[in-house]
This record gives structure tokens, sequence and C-alpha cells, in this order.
């Protein structure tokens, strides 16, 4: 579908300069009757030029493509008007292009709204030069302190930020076969206990979904959109959610380890390789569960978490599966994860991360 819209803004800006061909007396156009002025010629010109310069940029994915196209269409409409007997069935590719740039558009902004929360997400972050002791350790459960010393967090200063970028893989229904490929940002205030994630997600490669889901101040909300336009979900401040994104956010601190130091977290042992979790984010409390192999390296965490609607959610176990451990920026983290809810009709793997990059104490996003 986007070679087939660079094809109709490539032909539809040189078909512009079939205009300016003819009021320079460049080429004979027979199928343009009307007389075209020079000025009117240059017009022409400047109109096929911004959809040329617009298909340039959405093939290399730049956010302000939608820009010129929107340009061209203007003038392109006045000019059809003027010489309609002519041109009229130009308007044609111009409502094409004005659909799609009005995605493109809605996308964008999209995008802009998510990059002005991540700013003030990270914007009271202070960091220090605090450094992960042996000390600091000693009086959590022996599991967590097992798994704190394989990552290789002790003796490395404290994460109060983190930034990353995933590929994701998505299930929208339990009985779904095929996976929807997506990629995803995401960003964490350590401090607070906060994070944004951003996904875009093409289904059927006619239709993008866009989404974002916050956790600030213990109160979480989920946002998605397709196309940019139209909402699916949005969902802000009820008791399910914050929990929810406090679980979440609960089981990521895996990715980085001294949030495990955190003071509203609670830990309680279970036995040498298992021990719980409890973390308060102002009002909202979360638990969960973490098992650790015997080297101390993470095997899975798992919580009774809401599913299904706003109105009807029941609890359901949910678990988060590492299925590769490496070390990234002298970190051993989960690089890839699988979360699977187990349902009455058996379990549902229905995300799955790989993290491709990650940074720390980084506010420069």
């Amino acid at each position: 579908m986007k070679i087939l819209f660079f094809v109709i803004l490539f032909f539809h800006g040189v078909i512009h300069f079939l205009g300016f061909a003819k009021a320079f007396n460049l080429k004979e156009i027979k199928e343009l009757t009307l007389p075209i002025s020079q000025f009117n010629g240059v017009i022409w010109l400047i109109a096929g030029i911004l959809f040329l310069t617009s298909g340039l940029l959405f093939t290399f994915n730049n956010n302000y493509w939608w820009l010129p196209a929107v340009i061209g269409i203007i003038i392109s409409q006045f000019l059809i008007f003027t010489f309609w007997k002519d041109a009229k069935f130009g308007s044609i590719p111009n409502i094409i292009v004005l659909l799609v740039a009005m995605v493109g558009y809605a996308n964008f902004s999209f995008q802009n709204m998510v990059g002005l929360e991540v700013k003030k997400l990270l914007s009271d972050i202070k960091l220090d030069n605090q450094i992960v002791d042996p000390n600091m350790i000693s009086n959590l459960p022996v599991a967590v302190q097992s798994w704190l010393n394989y990552s290789g967090i002790v003796g490395k200063p404290f994460i109060h930020s983190v930034s990353l970028n995933q590929k994701v893989q998505m299930k929208m229904k339990s009985d779904q076969t095929e996976w929807y490929d997506a990629e995803a940002a995401q960003y964490f205030n350590v401090n607070s206990s906060s994070f944004i994630w951003s996904v875009k997600m093409e289904m059927m490669t006619l239709f993008q979904v866009v989404g974002r889901d916050k956790l600030i101040n213990g109160k979480g909300e989920m946002l998605i959109k397709l196309l940019g336009l139209l909402s699916l979900v949005d969902t802000k401040d009820n008791s399910k959610l914050n929990m929810g994104s406090a679980q979440r956010y609960l089981a990521e601190i895996v990715w980085f380890p001294s949030a495990a130091l955190s003071k509203n977290i609670k830990w309680q042992a279970i036995d040498d390789s298992t021990a719980s979790a409890v973390i308060s984010i102002n009002e909202t409390t979360a638990e969960g569960t973490f098992y650790f192999n015997s080297n101390g390296s993470f095997k899975n965490f798992i919580t009774m978490r809401y599913f299904g609607g706003e109105e009807n959610s029941e609890l359901r176990e949910w678990i988060i599966t590492p299925s590769e451990i490496k070390e990234m920026n002298g970190i051993k983290i989960p690089t890839k994860s699988t979360a699977t809810w187990k349902l009455e009709n058996g379990d549902w793997d229905w995300l799955k991360v790989e993290i491709e990059e990650i940074n720390y104490n980084n506010l420069d996003n």
C-alpha cells in the first residue's frame, strides 16, 4: 500500500508539470485545451514539486511528509477549479492524498503528544553518583539478592531513568493464529515508579494502530487509536487499570534491577528461589511473585491481573516469561519475553517483546 500511495503522489506531481510545460511552450499538450499564463504555469510547477517532495518524505518515513502534501492539495485544487474543463479529474487523486495526509497528521499529532508526555515524565529526574552497595541488598530475600548479583547491578550506579526500543508481536484475540508486528518505545522514571509506553502496529497492511499506555503517580491510562483518528480504547484512572499498570511496572523492573531497592517496594521471601513483592504508588497497590533460576537469573513473574472489559473484568493469572537473557549496557536483563494470560479455555500468549536498545540515566530523549 505504501508503494501504491507513493506512485499516486509521484504521478500526480508529474502531471502538474504538464501545466508548466504548456505555459512556457516547452511541449504541446493536447489534453490541456485552455490557455495557461506563465504565472499559472509556475503555480502548476510548485504544486508538482510539493507532491514529489511529499512522496520522497513519505518514502523515508519523515513525520512531516503530510505538510507539503496538504499545501500541494490546496494549490492543486485551486488550479483544478480554475481549469475545471481540463483538470477536473485531478480532484480524485487530491481526495485520496488528502485522506492519507489526514492520517499522517493524526499520527504525527499522536506522537507529538507522547513526546511532550515523555519530556514531562523525565523532567524532574535528578541523577546522582550513588552506587548499589552489597550492604544495601543484604536485607532482601535470598532469591532477590541472587538475582541482583547475577544481573551485575551491584557495584554500578542506581538507575533513575530508562529508555528502550522494542520489537513487538501481538495477538488481539485468544483464538488468533497470526501475530501482528509492531514497534514500541518505553520510558521509565524509576524515582516515581512511572512509565510511558508507545506502540505502532500494522494490521493487514491497510490499517495502522497507535497506542499509548502510561502510569503516572499510581494512575494508569490506556489509549489506542485506529489510523491515529478513531479511538478504540480510551480509559484512565480506574482502580482496576491502576492496579494492572502498577503490576506491569513491577514485572518490568527486571530491566532495571536497582529498582528492587525502591522504598515503595516491599519484598517477602517464599523460598530460596522465589519472592513476592508489593509496590505502593500513592493510593495504588499491586503485588506479584518473582521466580528465579538456581543461578539467580529471572525465570518468570506471576500475578493475578484484571482481564476483560472495564465493567466485566475478572482476575486472571498473568505471567511474564523470558526466553532470552543478555547483557546490555553492563546489566544482564531479559531481552525477549512473552506475556501470557491463563484463561478457562487455555493459555493465551498474547504479547512478545524483544528489547533492541536500552539506555540508563540518559535524559536526552
